[in-house]
Formats: structure tokens, sequence, C-alpha cells
């Protein structure tokens, strides 16, 4: 099972390549779920009202299955397929890569659009730092208050962040951790008394 994935660690704005007049200006930005990829697009079309094409593409999830390449009015295939093709080159997911175009009066035809939004795209995401993330899960542990410093240590040994505490006579706590280790918190968790536990998807 895979861990860990590439995505970039900022957004990259503003990267510009001008082609026979026409403009494309590249934009990546790292997404973790469909709202963050709205805003993302919603912000550069309000930055770019007058711009002729928006076109974009991302690929979300570990192995990159939610994906789409979005042409936005070109031809089909000359926009968004070159750009998502940039993401796959670099290996990389949970990434938006947008190239704006404004026409600059003369027509490029299918292969040099092809062209013009690959390079687009290629150059946004040479400006961007890739990076290494690991998966984490998040797992609610429910436990008597006189075991805290039980919980506390094996989530330590763990290197689980804890995110919610509510300390009560029966104790929640919610803390997030690196998927490589749900298996053996797992097993030590389940080994001790008194406590339930779930992971969160």
């Amino acid at each position: 099972m895979l861990h860990e994935y590439k995505t970039i660690e900022n957004s990259v704005e503003n990267i510009l390549l001008k082609e026979k007049g026409s403009k494309f200006i590249g934009f990546a930005f790292p997404v973790n779920n469909e709202n963050e990829l709205k805003n993302a697009l919603e912000k550069i079309r309000s930055e770019h009202p007058k711009a002729t094409h928006h076109c974009y593409a991302f690929r979300m999830g570990i192995n990159g299955e939610n994906y789409r390449a979005n042409d936005d009015g070109e031809p089909s295939g000359s926009a968004g397929l070159p750009i998502y093709n940039q993401l796959l080159a670099n290996e990389i997911t949970n990434v938006l890569v947008i190239s704006v175009r404004y026409y600059g009066g003369t027509k490029l035809g299918v292969s040099g659009l092809v062209k013009a939004y690959k390079e687009s795209a290629k150059i946004t995401l040479e400006e961007a730092n890739i990076i290494i993330k690991e998966l984490e899960a998040e797992i609610e542990i429910q436990f008597n208050f006189n075991q805290q410093n039980l919980i506390f240590t094996l989530l330590s040994k763990f290197d689980a962040k804890v995110l919610n505490f509510d300390a009560d006579e029966n104790c929640i706590l919610t803390a997030s951790l690196k998927t490589a280790h749900k298996e053996n918190i797992s097993d030590k968790l389940s080994e001790m008394q008194y406590i339930s536990f779930k992971f969160k998807d």
C-alpha cells in the first residue's frame, strides 16, 4: 500500500509565456478537496475576467484517481490534456494547474495550442517546489480518565498529533497519524482494556 505521494509545497502564480501575440499565464495550486479546487478556479477567473480561456487540469487522490482536463472552449484535447500530461510527467497529485490565455490575434492551430499549453504547464511546474507528503489517518479513541498517560505515551511513540481532546470521566480524543502506523497502533490499542477506537475515513 502507498503511504506517501508527491505534490507541490506552495502555489505558483503568474508564470508568463508568450506565443505569437497570445499570452499564457500559468498557475499551480496544491489542492486537497473539491472545495479548495473550486476556490482556486474562482480566484483565477475573478482575477482574469477578460481572458479568452481558462484551461486547467488537476489530479487528486493518492493514485491521482480523481482527475479532469478542461479545454474551456479551445479545440478538444488541445489544452486540458497537455496540461494534465505535465502533472503525470512530474508524478504529482493533489495539484491543479491553470493556464489563462489572452488571445493575441494570431491563430496557433491545434498543434500550436498543444505545444503552448504544454509549455505553459511545464514552466509553471518548474517553479514549484515538489515535496513528498506522507498520508495521514485520523483516529478517535475513547478511554477512561485514569488511562490518559497510557494513551498519550502511545500516541507520542507513533508521532501522532492530538487534534481534539475531551477530558471527562470518559475521555474522547482525536489524533492524526501517518497511515503507515495504522496497523501497529491498532494492535497496541486492541491489547488494552476499556478502550475503544475507530479510524475516520
